[in-house]
């Protein structure tokens, strides 16, 4: 029997993404279907895909809620089973999904994000269109209070999930939005929905969902520490029976090296010596001239203090004078803007920057890139390492969260046993990270060594074969199939 599983999002790609969120609701979108569940997306229409609602038919009609009139369109598209939720005065709007024009997140978003987890929970107990959810499936604050409005409602509702994606955003507002969020006071407790007098969506969520899963076993043993639960660790331990670690894949499809579109040569692990046509390409996107002997490390990453950037800008120099290159591709806290800014105007031949993001140049940088650097400080999984690997490009990471889960590091006795994927270090330290730069720069120049790390890596699963079917069996084990 085909389980019905109703995901409730603020992103999804590929139709609209700020990170790996989407990523991963996209894809799950789409490969539980190989695991007999059904699934159904629901997310806002935002004026950025306002055009996924040519041809969608119109599932229910809310009438006016949240200050405006609300209904629900459904479409299949790219794979996916969608549920777009209409509510112009909340979504039709410019700027980006979260924030305004002005870089400020949007003063009604309790409104517009608690609309999500509102519909999630009614989808949930009155189903739509004749469709009716076994499952839901809540991601991160912004639909964190589905399980909160589906435990506050009479009458019999679905179990819950609620994966937590990154703990660092809590959604939390002012207690005096509890009457137009239409909360009842009862939950304002500290074992419900009430954070130091506010209001969380995340913590709502996490007391009341029937089982919490977040990205990697790594990031589920930090978050239950001071050091990584953000205030909500106490939260965790106490539902820690309730709390699994499951790795998040990436797209096998989207990324291929040997299909994909973006690349100016497409190769396996069998033809890697094409990949220097693609790191030609790179280096001619960031005017580096034509030299592919020298080790290209690449950044591809928002910019912020949570990914450890900051220490790069203090590790690159050394490197770069001893003869490597270095390319950027990512924005974010201004002060790391202009950083990177300085270190391509001291090194102009060997050091490209471009600020914003381009999924095309991204692909392009993986299939061309020798290494690249993901320092975080925290990381719940990280999708860029599995792409890196993926496509032969060796990854240096922090020990943390899914980084510490999906990196074998080059140590010596890895590299005796042949079994090395990419770099660690430990701790987030700048001397550190520039220790391991000095690591790969000296296994770079033992070509056999650094071949047989991107073989490993692109031989490494990194889909979500595994991962799919542990959260088929949580939705199984939810609905008591």
């Amino acid at each position: 029997m085909t389980l019905k599983l109703l995901s409730v999002a603020s992103e999804c790609a590929p139709f609209v993404k700020t990170g790996g969120l989407a990523d991963v609701v996209g894809a799950l979108g789409r490969v539980v279907g190989a695991h007999d569940v059904e699934c159904r997306v629901l997310l806002p229409l935002y004026r950025q895909i306002a055009h996924l609602a040519s041809g969608a038919k119109e599932a229910l009609n809310v009438g006016s809620h949240f200050g405006g009139p609300v209904r629900v369109l459904e479409k299949r598209e790219s794979g996916i089973d969608l549920l777009l939720i209409d509510a112009p005065h909340l979504y039709d709007r410019p700027g980006q999904i979260y924030l305004n024009e002005s870089g400020v997140d949007w003063a009604d978003n309790h409104l517009r994000f608690g609309l999500l987890g509102w519909l999630g929970a009614e989808i949930g107990r009155t189903g739509i269109a004749g469709w009716m959810p076994d499952v839901i499936h809540a991601h991160d604050w912004q639909a964190g209070l589905a399980p909160v409005y589906l435990r506050q409602a009479a009458g019999a509702a679905p179990p819950c999930v609620l994966t937590i994606h990154n703990i660092a955003f809590q959604g939390n507002f002012p207690a005096t939005t509890m009457g137009t969020l239409g909360l009842d006071p009862k939950g304002f407790t500290q074992d419900g929905f009430e954070y130091f007098g506010q209001i969380s969506f995340l913590k709502g969520g996490l007391t009341q969902a029937d089982q919490i899963t977040t990205v990697s076993p790594t990031y589920a043993r930090e978050l239950m520490t001071p050091e990584f639960g953000m205030g909500l660790e106490g939260v965790l331990m106490a539902r820690k029976a309730d709390l699994s670690g499951i790795l998040n894949g990436i797209d096998m499809v989207a990324w291929d090296p040997a299909t994909d579109p973006a690349l100016a040569q497409n190769y396996t692990s069998r033809t890697l010596a094409k990949r220097a046509v693609n790191k030609q390409a790179v280096l001619d996107h960031f005017g580096l001239g034509p030299d592919t002997s020298a080790p290209l490390f690449s950044v591809i990453s928002r910019l912020s203090e949570q990914k450890g950037l900051d220490l790069a800008l203090q590790a690159l120099p050394a490197i770069l004078e001893k003869g490597a290159r270095f390319v950027l591709l990512g924005s974010g806290t201004p002060e790391l803007e202009h950083g990177f800014r300085q270190l391509a105007a001291r090194f102009p031949s060997s050091v490209g920057v471009e600020i914003g993001f381009n999924e095309d140049l991204a692909h392009l940088m993986q299939a061309g890139a020798d290494a690249t650097l993901v320092p975080s400080r925290f990381e719940p999984c990280g999708l860029t390492q599995l792409c890196a690997m993926r496509y032969g490009t060796v990854p240096i990471v922090s020990v943390t969260g899914g980084l510490a889960d999906t990196v074998i590091d080059a140590n010596e006795a890895a590299l005796a046993a042949g079994c090395a994927t990419g770099l660690q270090f430990a701790p987030t330290t700048a001397e550190k990270l520039g220790a391991a730069l000095d690591r790969a720069m000296a296994i770079y120049a033992d070509r056999t060594a650094w071949q047989k790390i991107q073989r490993n890596g692109m031989k490494h699963p990194v889909g979500w074969d595994v991962s799919a079917q542990r959260m088929a069996d949580i939705y199984n084990n939810l609905a008591g199939a």
